[in-house]
C-alpha cells in the first residue's frame, strides 16, 4: 500500500465537498510567513519515515508572527534530518471544537466500511465508535451518530447532527466511488455547532 500525497488527498476531499483546513507545502521560512499572514498556523513535517508526527516533535501548533514562524521552520528542518524524503506543510490553525475520527477501509469480507468515533487522544481510551458497510444512507448515518455514547457531546445536543450526517454521507460516497482506497483516516475532524474542519488526512491506496 502507498500513502497518498497530502495535497492530492485534500484535493480528493474537495471534489466530494468535504471541507479540510487550508494547507500548503512550503520550501522556505519566507513562504511560511507569507502563508500565515496575520493568522496563527500549524507547521508539520510529512515523511513516510515518521508515522507519529506529534510524538516525534514534528508538529508545531499555534505559531504567530514572523519571528515565531521562522524559528519554527528552522527547528523543523533540524528535526527532519534523516527523514528524507520529506515535505514541510503549513496549515491554518483550526478553531476549537470536539474532535472526532471518520475513517474507512476495504474489508476482505464486507468491502468498504466507514467508521465514526470520538477522536483525538480519546480514540484508544474510550473506544467509542460505530461501523457500517458502504454505501450508507441517511438513516444509517443517523444511527451511527446515535450509537455513540458521546453522541450528545459531538452533536452539541443535536445542533450539528444534520451537518455530521451530511459529512458521513459524503465520506461514504468517496469511499464507495474509489476502488483503489484501502484505508482512509480523517483524524481529527473538529466539530463545532455550525461547522467543521478536517485537520489531518491519511489515505492509503
Amino acid at each position: 500500500m502507498q500513502l497518498m500525497d497530502y495535497i492530492d488527498a485534500k484535493g480528493m476531499l474537495d471534489k466530494y465537498g468535504i471541507r479540510s483546513i487550508e494547507s500548503r507545502y512550503v520550501n522556505s521560512a519566507e513562504q511560511a510567513v507569507k502563508f500565515a499572514g496575520s493568522d496563527p498556523i500549524v507547521m508539520k513535517v510529512l515523511s513516510n519515515k515518521a508515522l507519529h508526527k506529534s510524538k516525534s516533535g514534528l508538529v508545531l501548533l499555534d505559531l504567530r508572527g514572523k519571528d515565531e514562524v521562522k524559528k519554527a521552520y528552522a527547528a523543523l528542518l533540524k528535526k527532519a534530518k534523516g527523514l528524507s524524503p520529506y515535505k514541510i506543510i503549513v496549515q491554518k490553525m483550526a478553531g476549537r471544537g470536539i474532535e472526532v475520527i471518520i475513517g474507512g477501509r476495504t474489508d476482505e469480507q464486507f468491502g468498504k466500511v466507514i467508521l465514526l468515533g470520538l477522536g483525538g487522544i480519546y480514540v484508544e481510551v474510550f473506544k467509542d465508535f460505530a461501523l457500517r458497510i458502504c454505501p450508507i444512507k441517511e438513516i444509517d448515518a443517523k444511527d451511527m451518530i446515535k450509537q455513540l455514547k458521546s453522541n450528545s457531546v459531538i452533536t452539541y445536543n443535536g445542533k450539528n447532527e444534520k451537518m455530521l450526517t451530511d459529512l458521513l454521507l459524503k465520506v461514504s460516497k468517496l469511499l464507495s466511488s474509489n476502488a483503489t482506497i484501502n484505508e482512509l483516516d480523517l483524524n481529527p475532524v473538529i466539530l463545532r455547532e455550525n461547522g467543521y474542519d478536517v485537520v489531518d488526512i491519511r489515505i492509503l491506496k
